[in-house]
């Protein structure tokens, strides 16, 4: 089964729909790393009130469906005075939702470091932020890697939700072109296959450190 004309001249606009999802992609993951360094760091603290807040932020991500989380953000914008920004929207709210599992992984391979590492660390003299900074977290970042890139992995999937603020990513273009052809089998196929464009590298990554940490 070939394409069709019609099938070939929407080629570009499912494209730009892969380049959205890409950079969409790419965006929401680094901020979901940022939001799971603070979120691990704050249920960290012996401080229970920033301990707590860590929770709650995990509990709330990981308790509530991505898309709820989705237009929270979205109709909260405008009252910022950043309405009409889905690109923004969706990175924040998809950012915000996976930053709780990366959260959770990096919290869970915190005994990774052995308390000798600690208290050496403070022995010369750095404070609790800076051992974690310096010490903790490069080696638990290391030992998480292939958690984390399965997390994003993960993350890649969770961008088709970016369509319901009309943000034209791979999955919204794809329903552009079927309500414009009406070859929906065809169109489909092609969205998978720009899915997996992306997903197939990262899941070889995830694979490759895998076999690298058994190795080690």
């Amino acid at each position: 089964m070939g394409l069709n004309e019609q099938i070939v001249s929407a080629l570009p606009e499912l494209g730009y729909g892969l380049l959205m999802t890409l950079c969409l992609t790419v965006l929401a993951a680094l901020f979901s790393l940022a939001m799971g360094l603070f979120g691990c760091f704050l249920q960290l603290r012996r401080f229970w009130l920033w301990r707590g807040i860590g929770r709650l932020y995990v509990s709330l991500m990981r308790g509530t469906p991505a898309i709820v989380q989705l237009f929270v953000v979205f109709f909260t914008l405008p009252r910022l005075g950043l309405g009409g920004q889905p690109m923004l929207a969706a990175v924040i709210a998809i950012g915000l939702n996976s930053g709780a599992y990366v959260a959770e992984i990096l919290r869970v391979n915190q005994d990774l470091v052995t308390r000798g590492q600690r208290e050496a660390a403070r022995t010369l003299g750095l404070s609790r932020w800076l051992t974690w900074w310096y010490v903790i977290n490069p080696q638990v970042l290391q030992a998480s890697l292939p958690m984390l890139v399965n997390e994003f992995t993960i993350l890649l999937k969770t961008t088709p939700l970016a369509s319901v603020v009309a943000l034209t990513e791979l999955t919204y273009a794809g329903q552009i072109v079927i309500a414009r052809t009406y070859e929906t089998t065809q169109v489909l196929l092609l969205v998978a296959a720009g899915y997996l464009l992306i997903a197939l590298p990262l899941m070889r990554i995830a694979h490759q450190l895998e076999r690298k940490g058994r190795r080690t």
